[in-house]
């Protein structure tokens, strides 16, 4: 854990839908919204499901690993609260749900599309975390 004058990274925007999926973040688990009726994830978290329009949600422990479906290196424009070059990362997630994230672990010129990856959690200001993935040997 980074200690927390070290910290940068800022604390996640919270609301109503999304606070439960970030409060397991924080506690180090990725949990993605799904609905309590028909039972099809989805993310990002939102109030209603697309599949069957139910208003009843549910969080579910998912395994964190999956595959990177796209990405791209962010040099411009920067905040002085990030790392450059961010390395942006769209995740499919073996549960069959897409991500987007930050990929760490790895050089930009390393980064390749069905690259396998594992979730991990990268700390914020406030005590929060957010979940970037880390690749993974196949």
């Amino acid at each position: 854990m980074t200690a927390a004058s070290e910290v940068r990274r800022p604390a996640p925007l919270l609301t109503e839908d999304n606070l439960a999926y970030w409060e397991a973040a924080r506690d180090r688990e990725f949990r993605i919204q799904g609905c309590a009726d028909c039972g099809k994830l989805r993310h990002p978290p939102r109030p209603m499901c697309p599949h069957c329009g139910s208003l009843r949600t549910d969080m579910v422990a998912v395994s964190g690993k999956g595959a990177v479906y796209s990405y791209a290196i962010l040099h411009h424009p920067q905040a002085p609260v990030f790392d450059y070059p961010v390395q942006a990362v769209l995740v499919d997630l073996d549960e069959g749900v897409r991500v987007l994230s930050n990929i760490v672990g790895a050089a930009p010129g390393d980064i390749r599309i069905g690259m396998p990856v594992q979730v991990e959690f990268a700390d914020t200001k406030d005590g929060w975390a957010v979940p970037v993935f880390r690749p993974v040997a196949s």
